[in-house]
């Protein structure tokens, strides 16, 4: 497979670009994007077989329950690490191993209930965090120590937000 085709597989949005001005009408529609993802992968995933939840969305990547599992994992670590921001001062955060988490045994769990529930209570709980933040909370930040530098909650928001979007992607990736 040519390098572009797997790179168009890995990041069927494209990779994360912070805009150098966030109108807050973007900042809402990422808001609206985490908001949403719950309901969306509990669409697109609920009614699949065990052999459909298997499946990769390329050579060497994640079946769809991995995917789904590992939102509900990362998701609870951002939203603790929107917490450690607001509550610290540019608290250094602590990395995971994601490839690894994917490999226990309920990144390998077919029924996909717990962490389809764990995301939406989840999710309701850091929306409501986010749309609660004001300019100065914001500006707040976390360093993330794999890449040494701060990310301030606005980029963070903007970021998990096209994880949502980015691992919707892979599903309908692998579903094709």
């Amino acid at each position: 497979m040519a390098p572009d085709e797997l790179y168009k597989l890995r990041f069927p949005i494209g990779e994360f670009s912070m805009p150098s001005e966030v109108p807050s009408e973007l900042k809402e529609n990422w808001i609206k994007s985490i908001s949403d993802f719950p309901k969306s992968l509990k669409e697109i995933t609920q009614d699949l077989s065990s052999e459909q939840k298997n499946q990769t969305y390329r050579p060497e990547g994640w079946n769809i329950k991995q995917v789904v599992h590992h939102c509900a994992d990362s998701h609870m670590n951002s939203l603790i690490r929107f917490k450690l921001a607001l509550t610290e001062d540019s608290p250094t955060i602590r990395p995971y191993y994601e490839a690894r988490w994917a490999e226990l045994n309920d990144g390998k769990e077919d029924d996909l209930t717990d962490s389809l529930q764990l995301l939406a209570s989840l999710h309701s709980k850091w929306t409501r965090l986010l749309n609660d933040l004001t300019q100065e909370d914001l500006k707040r930040s976390y360093v993330h120590p794999e890449h040494g530098t701060h990310f301030n909650l606005l980029e963070a928001i903007g970021v998990y937000a096209w994880h949502c979007d980015h691992h919707l992607g892979h599903v309908k990736l692998a579903l094709q």
